[in-house]
């Protein structure tokens, strides 16, 4: 068993791909079984600019691509490879584009052990269901939904707390070079970006593991 080290990945809860990188990171650690590895979620924001409350889903599609059936292909290629990966889109059910800011506060609330189930169903309720994880009466149910205590959260939501935390972190983000998501930031060493298969992100850990496991090279 080698030492244990991170996956920092660092994703938006809207981001379809991310959603498909979550699934193949499971399958990535598997083919790894004998490497102990903490998975962290880390905020990104592919459109900061949407306003707290959110917009209307169709208005914010024909405001980023002209007309709303741009999208449309894309939508039926990401639900085809979602099947293979035990995720049913339904992109028809998604009535608003939120803002992530406070579904990102709630899985940094969630701590370790309740990121990833938070994580999970968050996309869930977005991408299967549909539902407004802008909102706070979803996100506490959301957080009931997992396990925690979703009135406690809901009401911690309606404050600034730690705020101002995950925006610098999303900052911080950018400032290393993530222009998009997901990364798997793999020990703090490689960053494999974008929905990569569970072979190529199992590499990544796997040179990590060869890299720890080498003697250092005494200094001259």
């Amino acid at each position: 068993m080698t030492d244990a080290f991170t996956i920092d990945v660092v994703s938006d809860v809207v981001c379809p791909w991310c959603y498909l990188g979550k699934r193949r990171l499971e399958r990535a650690l598997t083919l790894v079984p004998d490497v102990a590895i903490e998975v962290r979620w880390r905020p990104f924001q592919l459109d900061p600019t949407i306003p707290p409350e959110g917009i209307d889903r169709r208005a914010y599609i024909e405001k980023k691509f002209g007309i709303a059936g741009t999208v449309t292909p894309m939508h039926e290629r990401l639900a085809e490879v979602g099947i293979d990966e035990g995720i049913d889109y339904h992109f028809e059910r998604i009535k608003r584009s939120p803002n992530t800011i406070d579904a990102h506060r709630l899985i940094r609330w969630a701590g370790p052990g309740q990121e990833e189930p938070t994580v999970e169903r968050l996309f869930r309720a977005y991408f299967i269901e549909g539902r407004d994880i802008g909102d706070h009466t979803v996100l506490g149910e959301v957080a009931g939904d997992v396990g925690l205590d979703g009135d406690s959260l809901e009401k911690r939501l309606s404050t600034d707390e730690d705020r101002s935390i995950v925006e610098q972190e999303i900052a911080e983000a950018y400032r290393i070079g993530v222009t998009g998501v997901p990364c798997f930031i793999v020990g703090g060493r490689y960053a494999v970006m974008g929905a990569q298969s569970p072979e190529t992100i199992a590499e990544a850990i796997q040179a990590v593991v060869t890299e720890q496991s080498e003697p250092a090279t005494p200094a001259n």
